[in-house]
């Protein structure tokens, strides 16, 4: 087993500004992470300025840390000059890696540079061996994976795919899979896709079981997550083989940065001195204080549905103090749960977080009436007093929970950190001197970090001392002096021949020479390869035929054996059956091939390690299609066909279809996939009508299939609804399975319900309570040349399956106008997420 030695370790922060970055140096990040004004996933965050990325890098290297810079969004067809530009300003400033999540938007890095660091995005939805496999032909540095890996994934991941891992180790988590939530662009028009997430899963739901609500107390933020903090396993997470410790944060405060980034940096060091304690109450609390929604491990340790949300709260509450026991004339009585202090910021927390909550600081501490001094430890039974006019006591109640939300104390201490006139760090220096009589004394220095050394010599000769010569001493005193620079004196090598003198004002000058010359290495940026001119002189493709589809054809995708049975009696020719369990798909297989229709049996949305079964169970059914839905799966099928082909089979391998979750967004990332082995691709959701048409313009459209109607999957997510709140069980191996007999949707504030769907894998997928129509588009389509259209069923029933093919069949003969077919439905007039404005 390979040895993981300090140095292999990274501990990568978040930067939103210039604060948060010097924070991050400051308390000991190897790397930072940060976006500019366009093309990341964290739009709302004050990101820098591209013209900044030199200044940025010219810091951040001269303290020995690396620099990449997110472009964790999908890129659309019209931004692809835009993206190529960034990306060779990137190159030009020395990032030390982009992280991206658009497949296309590695191709297009790759026809600018073949060695230009490029890191996969948790965007890219990244959870097994396969999926890493799937991009090494673009020569990738790393991916990161999916938060949902557990540890013993995580190693077996790095153990087979031989590439280095980054895994979020502290921060907020996403219910939904990365790159596969479209309930933000969906409901508000800000998509998660693009940097604009509205926070949809922190919003307050009800669930409803076969229709009937279900009542829940005071919990109602059934999809809001508790916070990660993986601080404790930071022992654990080194052995199963992650490199990149990352830590979420970009629209948070330097001082949490510097906070958050301190504790992990301490956290590694003791491994590496071979102390394995966990970290100190206090360390957590003042952890929790930064922001904290509760702490979780995440899915590191596994599947625990009950531990991952807590559901009363949304926000961040800080440090858990205790509840009212009594309330005073000016005070309310608590046992603490931790130390408290005048000046620190307190709420009382009713249960309801819909409702204003009572907040301010604390004026005074009383134990028994007596006034305390300092600061109140745990355990003791206080008189909280709230400045006078911060909390109306009358709105407190008995039992309220209260928590302490902030310490101005602790945010002076973390802002001391980095608002400093002193270098954030030192590096060594190692020192060589020579010299003999007559001669000019030389020496030599070394940045031991860096590993550059530069040669001073003195201006003046070397004389004989009348009275103290030059000995180590004096030179390590003299040539030592480098407060206020970058550089600590560590080794001192004096080879000097007799007892020899120059001036200490000349000692002085070229200790100052030596520093400035290395300090003028370190921002250096690295020397990427560049392509020639002609490997990428324009994303647009010249030359794309686009003939008008004369033959058009509707594909039908059902989730039941009803609708499979309906559709087939239909002149449509190809079938998709997407089934919640594996069990029914032999079903499915026989009706298609009893009506001679084509049948294609749909993938999951996530591919983790060791789920490859359920692929070999669909390539045993023989089926003639596979919509396939990420990376891991494509690359389970591509290397089946190659084995298929090798051993020189009969029959015919199942065509490839990419679907929508594979986020295609622009025709770099179209052509990807079908020079990848795909037959057929499906544009994602995220395109609004005018982006569908723009990447139709410079995409091969012959082999695109555009999804008319549908219910919208929104989220989809490893966190089980069924599990945590219809069961008392923890995971699927104990949760009594109540998906199997029971339909839960979740109602929103304004009482529309969102079906839940659980599929083999246990994870859930939210969908659109309402279904969506781009019929009225279909004629622009068609004049681009698009020429396969896929429906999409959900509860339907035959009768309904039957109706709604019926009518798009009509569409496309020009029977009904596409106006005609949404509002027949009463379905929604949009395509994927948005509805756009289609340009004549």
């Amino acid at each position: 087993m390979l040895t993981i030695k300090r140095e292999d370790i990274e501990l990568l922060a978040p930067a939103g500004d210039w604060d948060c970055m010097r924070a991050a140096v400051a308390n000991g990040a190897d790397a930072v992470f940060f976006g500019v004004e366009k093309f990341n996933a964290r739009a709302r965050a004050n990101n820098f300025r591209t013209e900044e990325l030199p200044e940025i890098m010219a810091f951040l290297h001269s303290y020995g840390v690396k620099g990449f810079l997110t472009f964790n969004i999908l890129v659309f067809e019209n931004e692809l000059e835009d993206a190529k530009r960034l990306i060779e300003s990137c190159i030009e400033a020395g990032v030390d890696a982009v992280i991206v999540q658009d497949l296309g938007l590695v191709k297009l890095i790759r026809e600018l540079s073949p060695n230009f660091p490029i890191h996969g995005s948790t965007q890219m939805t990244i959870t097994s061996p396969e999926a890493v496999e799937f991009t090494k032909p673009w020569d990738m540095e790393r991916v990161v994976l999916g938060r949902e890996n557990n540890l013993k994934q995580i190693k077996m991941i790095g153990d087979q795919a031989k590439l280095p891992m980054e895994v979020f180790v502290h921060g907020a988590l996403c219910v939904s899979y990365s790159g596969q939530c479209l309930t933000s662009e969906m409901w508000g028009g800000r998509s998660a896709n693009r940097g604009e997430c509205a926070q949809a899963c922190r919003l307050p739901y009800e669930l409803m079981v076969d229709g009937e609500h279900k009542p829940m107390g005071d919990i109602a933020y059934l999809l809001s997550p508790k916070d990660l903090a993986a601080v404790e396993l930071v022992p654990e997470l080194i052995e199963a083989g992650v490199t990149s410790f990352k830590i979420e944060g970009r629209l948070k405060s330097p001082e949490y940065v510097a906070n958050v980034v301190s504790k992990y940096r301490r956290a590694i060091d003791k491994y590496f001195d071979g102390d394995l304690s966990a970290p100190s109450k206090e360390e957590l609390r003042e952890l929790q204080q930064s922001f904290s929604r509760g702490f979780t491990h995440g899915f590191l340790k596994g599947t625990n549905n009950k531990q991952l949300v807590e559901g009363t709260f949304p926000k961040s509450r800080g440090v858990y103090l205790g509840r009212v026991e009594r309330i005073l004339r000016d005070a309310v009585v608590c046992r603490i749960d931790a130390p408290l202090k005048r000046g620190d910021g307190i709420v009382f927390d009713a249960g309801d977080p819909t409702k204003k909550e009572e907040g301010g600081r604390v004026y005074d501490l009383r134990r028994q009436g007596v006034k305390i001094e300092g600061e109140a430890q745990e355990g003791i039974v206080l008189e909280i007093v709230p400045g006078r006019n911060d909390i109306d006591l009358k709105k407190v109640h008995v039992g309220d929970r209260i928590w302490k939300t902030s310490d101005p104390a602790l945010d002076k201490r973390l802002r001391q950190t980095f608002e400093t006139d002193k270098p954030y760090r030192v590096f060594p220096l190692h020192v060589k001197v020579t010299g003999a009589l007559g001669q000019p004394l030389r020496s030599w220095w070394t940045d031991v970090q860096k590993g550059t050394t530069v040669e001073i010599v003195s201006e003046l000769e070397l004389e004989l001392a009348q009275k103290r010569p030059m000995d180590e001493e004096l030179l390590r005193e003299q040539l030592g002096r480098l407060g206020g620079t970058v550089y600590q004196l560590e080794n001192l090598d004096v080879a000097l021949n007799g007892d020899l003198i120059v001036p200490i004002r000349e000692l002085n000058r070229m200790r100052r020479e030596a520093v400035e010359k290395l300090a003028g290495e370190r921002p250096k940026p690295p020397v990427y390869k560049r392509n020639p001119p002609e490997m990428h002189a324009d994303v647009r493709v010249a030359g794309r035929m686009r003939t008008p589809a004369k033959e058009a054809r509707l594909t039908v995708l059902c989730r039941t054996l009803e609708q499979v049975e309906a559709a087939v009696q239909t002149n449509v020719e190809l079938i998709y059956a997407d089934f919640e369990f594996i069990k029914q798909f032999p079903a499915a297989v026989e009706a298609a091939r009893r009506a001679g229709k084509l049948i294609a049996l749909a993938t999951p949305r996530i591919h983790m390690p060791n789920e490859n079964g359920y692929h070999r169970n669909i390539l045993k059914l023989q089926p003639d299609a596979v919509l396939v839905r990420n990376t891991g799966a494509l690359y389970f099928y591509l290397k089946s066909r190659n084995e298929w082909q090798a051993e020189g089979a009969q029959g015919r391998f199942p065509e490839l279809i990419g679907d929508f979750s594979l986020n295609i967004a622009n025709h770099k990332t179209a052509d990807l996939f079908l020079e990848a082995g795909c037959s057929l691709v499906t544009p994602s959701y995220d395109l609004n009508v005018q982006q569908m048409v723009d990447m139709l313009g410079e995409s091969d459209t012959s082999r695109l299939e555009v999804v008319l109607h549908q219910h919208l999957p929104m989220f989809h997510t490893e966190h089980c609804v069924y599990c945590t709140f219809m069961s008392e069980g923890t995971d699927y191996t104990n949760c009594g399975r109540p998906c199997e007999e029971q339909r839960a949707s979740l109602q929103d504030r304004i009482g529309m319900s969102h079906p839940v769907r659980v599929d083999e894998g246990c994870r859930n997928t939210v969908y659109n309570a309402i279904e969506q129509s781009g019929a009225e588009y279909l004629s622009n389509f068609r004049e681009l040349g698009v020429h396969s259209f896929r429906l999409e069923f959900l509860e339907e029933s035959a009768e309904k399956v039957l109706e709604v093919i019926s009518l798009y069949n009509d569409a496309l003969l020009g029977r009904v106008s596409g106006t005609q077919v949404w509002r027949k439905l009463k379905a929604t007039n949009q395509l994927g997420v948005t509805r756009g404005q289609l340009v004549k």
